[in-house]
């Protein structure tokens, strides 16, 4: 039998039915053998699934070049620091050096003057993974002397810069909730040493608070998810976080989409060798699990610690104010192979991809009120 598997079943016979919050956490986390702890979880053409990054150099440019923006807007400190929280396979680092660097060893070919940012960056991974770790290292050899490691968050204080993350919080562990004549939450029980589950009474009153605070109404029958490990994220930035930007990109909605009519199931997927199935009880720590991520709470909680919302868009509106056309007229001029390099961009901006399910949220703590490119074309943003 699968070893996590064998493990969670232990934890229900010797706890009882566990929240599937717990067993996601299990299953995704637990050391050495959940799907991020194992370093089993692979990114790309031979791995469960793509992420931005991973298409296309190009977006690491474009990102790069908003983050430059931020920069300049601070003032242009000595000491600024990108703090890249799940960086996968680190390819978003690279492209983003490779950038400020001037296009030395890019993946995008022509290179460019080096950025004036470049010698006054510090970029700071959180990996706990050591065997992610290692690989992110090997990737990025030629930028140690600008790439540092940390465990956690809380090891950095009087962070000024921007804290980046590119598809993290759909990991997040989520409670499952289901209508009946009152809210139930989803509990893994067992069944002839089978994972089953049960509905049970809310493990925690913050579930009911969450759906009061978001004006959620769902009819009998509905299921869903509620995160409620956002707070928690966003106030261990702002402990760390002195001054600057919040960049987040990852698939989701507004809570008025989230818990919609249409979404009466939930947005729980499992990718399993780029395979999409909604049984998260199988290739127990072989596969990933995901849940779309409310923007809603992810603006309100950060307002309430005093960060401000400059603005949410899809990605590929995104991108398009930041000018990723005046870099596919660059790779038009100096790719050998321009057909090919434009098919993988379109998929990171055009609707139907990447560039309409994946959104982007910056966020700002600071005095001042800022705008920035990325949110500059007319009419973009998107209902909150």
């Amino acid at each position: 039998m699968n070893v996590l598997k064998q493990k969670i079943i232990q934890k229900i016979k010797d706890k009882g039915p566990i929240t599937f919050e717990t067993f996601m956490n299990m299953a995704l986390y637990e050391p050495e053998l959940g799907y991020y702890a194992s370093g089993k979880a692979r990114i790309g053409r031979e791995g469960d699934f793509y992420t931005s990054s991973h298409l296309h150099p190009v977006f690491g440019t474009m990102i790069g070049k908003q983050i430059e923006e931020m920069w300049e807007m601070m003032g242009k400190p000595q000491d600024f620091q990108i703090v890249e929280m799940g960086a996968g396979a680190g390819y978003l680092c690279k492209d983003m050096l490779d950038y400020y660097k001037g296009g030395q060893g890019s993946r995008v070919k022509g290179a460019s003057e080096e950025r004036d940012i470049f010698k006054n960056l510090q970029y700071r991974i959180v990996e706990l993974n050591p065997v992610i770790k290692d690989r992110q290292k090997n990737l990025l050899a030629d930028f140690l002397d600008r790439v540092g490691w940390v465990s956690s968050l809380n090891e950095l204080k009087d962070i000024k810069g921007c804290i980046l993350s590119n598809e993290l919080l759909d990991a997040f562990p989520v409670h499952l909730i289901e209508m009946e004549d009152e809210i139930k939450e989803i509990f893994v029980g067992l069944q002839e040493e089978e994972l089953i589950e049960k509905k049970q009474m809310p493990s925690t009153d913050e579930i009911a608070k969450y759906l009061e605070e978001f004006s959620i109404e769902i009819q009998k029958g509905y299921r869903s998810e509620v995160n409620l490990e956002i707070r928690k994220w966003l106030k261990e930035i702002d402990n760390a976080l002195t001054e600057g930007f919040i960049l987040t990109i990852d698939y989701g909605y507004p809570s008025w989409d989230y818990y919609s009519e249409e979404n009466d199931r939930g947005t729980l997927l499992c990718y399993y060798k780029h395979q999409v199935t909604e049984d998260p009880y199988q290739n127990l720590g072989e596969q990933d699990i995901t849940a779309h991520v409310n923007f809603s709470s992810v603006k309100k909680w950060g307002e309430e610690l005093g960060i401000k919302t400059i603005g949410f868009c899809r990605q590929g509106t995104f991108l398009m104010s930041l000018g990723i056309d005046e870099e596919i007229a660059r790779i038009h001029q100096s790719s050998d192979d321009y057909v090919f390099e434009v098919a993988k961009i379109k998929r990171l901006i055009l609707p139907g991809t990447i560039g309409e399910t994946h959104k982007v949220m910056i966020q700002h703590k600071g005095k001042e009120s800022v705008e920035l490119k990325g949110f500059s074309m007319k009419n973009q943003k998107e209902r909150l």
